[in-house]
This record gives structure tokens, C-alpha cells and sequence, in this order.
């Protein structure tokens, strides 16, 4: 018997489905005989799981009417919906896609006769830059931007209220997460693919990493494990990477000899601040941005202990074989150009 069983034949609402992470989601809880609902703007394609016996729920997750409608009868919540990579939004929309959503989705919840786990998806952005890794679940937040602050105020929302109103909730905070069809990384995969790599400062950051695989399992742990209510849990591998060992692992996939090339932080920052202030007024999506240059100077190293002795998992890939299987991926999609082994 597995913990897993508990999913087999209720109600999962998952949001943010049509996203990387939220897809895989949706496969693991249609195998693990969940019924699946989903919440989707009526923008959003759903051709990558049309497959599944997903029942669609069109429109915005910050719509108190929409969520109504998408909680009748549920069991579960899966709230992965998030503004990521939206810097050309205001600061209000990422507060209605974190928090307001956050909001509907419990109140909906405690309306629900059988509702039994409301999992919640942070990010551990809201602990910041780690000044002494490893970090663990009870490191104080200091987020930097206002994608980590929502979530932050979301997570303390979440934990007042939802216990006030008597509704049963896990908080995962994922770390990178990456894995065939990522787009977030693809960056990353490309430099490599073309054996030279820009890097701010050293190049000895830590990176965290988790497999979309294996935080999809850790999801579906969070809902069912009793040892998951009330808690959180940082979702990552055992050891973070380097990010020179990252691109190292990559090359070595690809057989490619990679080259480091080290720039100075500051005048990047500068730049992506510029870009930012251009662009953000006229809706335009910035080619650089603050998050995406914080992704290469910030530490971001835990102690993920809590994920195997609470739950008892254990991530299936490591860097190392996850990494490589991503990158011949990206080589059969024809994403990566001009890598030869």
C-alpha cells in the first residue's frame, strides 16, 4: 500500500496546470487515479494535455467566481499557479496571482463538505540570498523582489487563516526546478551547448535543483502523507551544485568542453535595472531583468532533510543523470543547435 493511494478516485484541483510543473502534476495525479480539475485562462492552451481527462475550468485564478465554480466537490488543491517571468507586470498583478488567489481558494475550500489538504506552492525566493548555507524551512524570509514578496505574503496568509478557518494545508517550497520541456534553464543548456559560459563574480554560487519528476511526487506526498499537515517542506535535491559543476554536467552531456568566462555583477545589476525602468511602463517584457540576474550571484543552498525524514523521499535524479537526461532532450527537440557528443 502506498500513501499514494489516498488520491485514487477524489477531486484534485490543480492550478497552473498548463505551466511546466503544473503539467507533469496533472499526469502523476491522472496515474494515480485522481480525478482532474484545472483552472486555465481562456488564453492558455491546453493542447500539451489533451490527453488527459482533464475537466477545464476557463479563467483568471484570482477570480473569486471562477474558483467557486472550480472548488465544488473537491478533495484536494493544488495551488502552483504563479506570475513567474513577468516582470513587465505591475506589482498589483503579481499580488492577485499569489495572494488574492491564495484567498479564493481556501475560503472556497472550507466550503467543501470532504476537503482534506490544500497544498500550497511557494518557492524558497522567500528566504532570499542564504548568507550561511545551508538554509532549512524555518530560515527567516527576506525576499528580494516582488515576485518572492507576494509569495511570502501568501505563505503568511495561508498559515493564519487557513488554520483559522479549519482548512488542512502543506506548504512546498521548490527549489530550481528543471527537467524535459523546462524553458526556464533553457539559458543555461544553450550557453553550454555552445562551450562558453557567462558568469557573474566567481562562478562558485550554490544552485539548488529539484526534477520536475520528483517535486510532482512531493506534491502528491504533501497532500496524503499525515506527517505533511501543517508543514513545509523545501523541495531539492540532497546537495546543491555549483553553478560552474552545473554547466560542467551539461557540457560533459552535450561533449562539449565548456569555457567560464567571469564578469563583474555590479554593471549587470545596473544594466537590468535600466531595462526594468524602460520597459515595465510600456508592457514590454524586459531582456534582462533583476531575478534573472540574481539567478547567477545568490545562494541558494538548504538542508532538505525534512523532505526524507517526514516523508520519507528520496529524489530519484541526481544532477548529474537529471541534468544530462534534460540536455539530450533539448538535443531531440532541436532547442540546443550545433552540440555534437
Amino acid at each position: 500500500m502506498s500513501w499514494l493511494d489516498g488520491l485514487t478516485g477524489r477531486t484534485a484541483l490543480v492550478t497552473g496546470a498548463t505551466g511546466f510543473s503544473g503539467g507533469v502534476l496533472a499526469r502523476r495525479l491522472v496515474a494515480a487515479g485522481a480525478r482532474v480539475r484545472a483552472v486555465a485562462r481562456t488564453t492558455s492552451s491546453l493542447d500539451a494535455l489533451r490527453d488527459l481527462p482533464i475537466e477545464w475550468v476557463r479563467g483568471e485564478v484570482f477570480d473569486e467566481a471562477t474558483i467557486a465554480r472550480a472548488s465544488e466537490g473537491i478533495h484536494f488543491v493544488f495551488h502552483l499557479a504563479a506570475a513567474y517571468r513577468t516582470a513587465a507586470r505591475d506589482d498589483e498583478y503579481n499580488r492577485q496571482v499569489h495572494v488574492v488567489s491564495t484567498q479564493h481558494l481556501v475560503r472556497s475550500a472550507r466550503r467543501q463538505p470532504d476537503f482534506q489538504r490544500f497544498v500550497h506552492v511557494s518557492t524558497i525566493g522567500v528566504h532570499g540570498h542564504i548568507e550561511h548555507p545551508p538554509a532549512d524551512e524555518n530560515t527567516p524570509f527576506n525576499p528580494g523582489d516582488i515576485y518572492q514578496r507576494t509569495k511570502a505574503e501568501a505563505e503568511i496568509w495561508l498559515r493564519e487563516q487557513a488554520t483559522a478557518l479549519g482548512v488542512p494545508f502543506a506548504i512546498v517550497r521548490p527549489s530550481a526546478i528543471y527537467g524535459p520541456g523546462d524553458t526556464r534553464l533553457l539559458k543555461v543548456f544553450r550557453f553550454a551547448a555552445h562551450g562558453v559560459f557567462p558568469v557573474l563574480g566567481r562562478g562558485d554560487t550554490l544552485y539548488h535543483l529539484v526534477h520536475v519528476e520528483d517535486l510532482a511526487e512531493v506534491l502528491c506526498l504533501a497532500a496524503v502523507h499525515p506527517d505533511a499537515a501543517g508543514e513545509a517542506f523545501i523541495a531539492g535535491d540532497p546537495a546543491p551544485v555549483t553553478m560552474s559543476r552545473m554547466v560542467a554536467i551539461i557540457g560533459e552531456a552535450l561533449g562539449r568542453r565548456v569555457r567560464i568566462i567571469r564578469l563583474p555583477a555590479g554593471p549587470v545589476f545596473l544594466l537590468a535595472d535600466l531595462c526594468e525602468r524602460v520597459c515595465r511602463p510600456l508592457g514590454i517584457e524586459p531582456p534582462l531583468h533583476r531575478r534573472r540576474v540574481a539567478f547567477y550571484t545568490k545562494d541558494r543552498a538548504f538542508d532538505t532533510r525534512k523532505l526524507r525524514e517526514r516523508l520519507g523521499y528520496q529524489c530519484r535524479y541526481r544532477p548529474e543523470d537529471g541534468l544530462a537526461q534534460t540536455a539530450r532532450w533539448y538535443l531531440a527537440q532541436g532547442w540546443i543547435r550545433g552540440a555534437q557528443r
